[in-house]
């Protein structure tokens, strides 16, 4: 049940790193910029616009509360109390975290950024609570 949302990040996360590597090597090649100027993060922040390091931000995002969401919906498999509920919160976190995606990539709305990474947080915290609550019902 658990499985598609699950595969669907998964996705949002190679999409967010293929548009990452697509505009940094445009970028880079079109403007001859040598690979030694971007050996750290700071030093790309430095010599690539603020547009084509966006992807950049928005991929490490993926790998902060989203490997919380991985955490919980293996859990969910491995001691198989899978629900209704916790489908519907792991779909609206997946949905959340595109639209996160969307604006920290494509826009330079931080407000629309923050509400839908707030939105997507409560919903994790509560699949985490709502596997708690299914985990002491089935003790």
């Amino acid at each position: 049940m658990l499985i598609l949302p699950m595969i669907t990040l998964m996705l949002l996360t190679g999409l967010v790193w293929f548009y990452m590597y697509f505009l940094r090597l445009k970028y880079i090649l079109e403007h001859r910029i040598a690979y030694d100027k971007l050996e750290t993060p700071e030093q790309a922040s430095a010599h690539l616009p603020i547009a084509t390091n966006k992807p950049s931000n928005n991929l490490k995002n993926l790998f902060e509360l989203p490997v919380l969401f991985y955490a919980i919906c293996m859990m969910t498999l491995v001691l198989k109390l899978q629900d209704i509920g916790l489908m519907y919160l792991a779909w609206g976190f997946v949905i959340g975290r595109f639209l996160h995606s969307f604006f920290h990539c494509f826009t330079y709305s931080i407000l629309s950024r923050f509400y839908s990474y707030v939105f997507s947080s409560l919903l994790l915290w509560s699949m985490l609570i709502r596997l708690v609550y299914l985990y002491i019902d089935h003790l």
